[in-house]
């Protein structure tokens, strides 16, 4: 089997959800990524499930909504929101949630997270794949660790992770060196670039300073067989048509890469 190179809706904003399936259709993604956000239609199964029937795109992942933007998306209880992911995905026959570890002061959930995520996938039969994130940064010198257990998946026993190339290069991390620590635990991946600065910038692969390129080799090499999603920012993209060839670019990107590995 070959991996699905699918798209975040999160890409085309300020555009919506619904963009976000048209551009994939045209571009010729394999399926999308739903970011669950402010925006109504991402919190609604049946609404994806019209655009995903309409445009005959699958959804292969549904992103939990774990951002300080999106604390009050499906309430305020952090393991009710990863129930409804499970659901979403469940109706709408994608096999993974993406989720954030949590912040050190949610408290109660931090302490039993990764005893619950285990016990969510063996109850739902989907994978949450806890995802790669970073220290936060005031200046150069001084970082604040606001994650608890913490940001890096491949120090914990997680059975399903991502690897976020951009918050990789937040994190000064090695996105090559931890995709070898996971092995077969890495069943997703966020296709983008990042320059090392303290910002979480999600450039265009390619754009940054991150091993882009030998990081898609090397997971062609393992034969993977998980998700590579373009989670890029295209806030800056000017016109649609600036925001239609980022994301091209990106899906580009992408498959060369991954193919060099069998060349």
């Amino acid at each position: 089997m070959a991996p699905l190179f699918a798209l975040s809706s999160a890409s085309v904003y300020p555009e919506n959800t619904s963009h976000a399936f048209e551009y994939a259709e045209k571009l010729g993604y394999d399926a999308v990524e739903v970011m669950v956000g402010i925006d109504l239609v991402s919190q609604s199964v049946e609404k994806v499930l019209g655009l995903r029937d309409y445009h005959q795109v699958p959804v292969c992942a549904v992103h939990a909504p774990c951002l300080l933007i999106t604390q009050r998306v499906w309430g305020t209880d952090p393991w009710g929101k990863l129930e409804r992911s499970a659901e979403m995905a469940t109706a709408l026959d994608a096999d993974v949630v993406v989720v954030h570890p949590p912040f050190r002061w949610q408290r109660d959930y931090a302490a039993g997270f990764v005893e619950g995520i285990a016990e969510l996938e063996r109850r739902t039969g989907i994978a949450f794949a806890v995802e790669n994130m970073y220290p936060w940064r005031a200046t150069s010198r001084r970082e604040m660790k606001v994650y608890q257990p913490g940001w890096d998946p491949s120090e914990e026993s997680y059975a399903n992770t991502t690897i976020d190339l951009s918050h990789a290069a937040t994190a000064h991390s090695d996105p090559v060196a931890m995709a070898e620590r996971l092995g077969d635990r890495l069943r997703h991946v966020h296709m983008t670039d990042g320059s090392g600065s303290a910002k979480d910038e999600h450039l265009v692969p390619g754009h940054g300073n991150q091993p882009c390129g030998p990081f898609l080799e090397l997971l062609a090499s393992r034969g993977f067989e998980g998700h590579i999603v373009a989670e890029i920012n295209t806030r800056k993209s000017g016109t649609r048509e600036q925001r239609e060839a980022e994301l091209l670019e990106s899906l580009a990107f992408s498959k060369l890469h991954f193919a060099a590995a069998g060349t």
